[in-house]
């Protein structure tokens, strides 16, 4: 490979981290507003869309490992935001409570807010296109 071209790929991922650094910051600040964290508000995402999903398949969904989730799924369990239940011989199913429900609904607000004023600088087209670039990068499907 080329020596530019090497150089030219690590620009690109520095700017896809630096892309992404700066919308997790601003998300994260914008959420504490609040009283959650990108964290938090990932994770109740996640158990929205997959009610009853074990901590194994959470981890995954939220990019963490699963000791990482257990430890972020015991503090929305103290907050009153998640119920954990008996599953299948030892599995322990994930529920949303009302509280974090509601937590959920106004998070998805905050994040459109955020992410509109994220991606303000590109047109809707080049926005459609970044995100069919990343899906194949990323390998997934709309």
């Amino acid at each position: 490979m080329h020596p530019d071209a090497t150089a030219d790929l690590q620009l690109l991922g520095r700017a896809v981290k630096q892309a992404q650094y700066r919308q997790h910051r601003s998300l994260d600040g914008a959420l504490a507003a609040i009283g959650t964290t990108l964290a938090q508000w990932d994770a109740l995402r996640a158990i929205s869309r997959t009610p009853g999903s074990s901590a194994r398949d959470l981890a995954a969904a939220t990019f963490q490992t699963e000791q990482a989730f257990g430890t972020l799924a015991g503090r929305l369990t103290a907050q009153g935001l998640i119920e954990r239940r008996p599953g299948h011989g030892r599995r322990i199913e994930h529920h949303l409570t009302p509280a974090g429900e509601r937590i959920l609904k106004a998070g998805h607000k905050v994040a459109d807010e955020v992410l509109a004023e994220c991606f303000a600088p590109l047109a809707a087209p080049d926005r459609a296109t970044l995100l069919d670039l990343l899906r194949r990068l990323n390998g997934t499907t709309p």
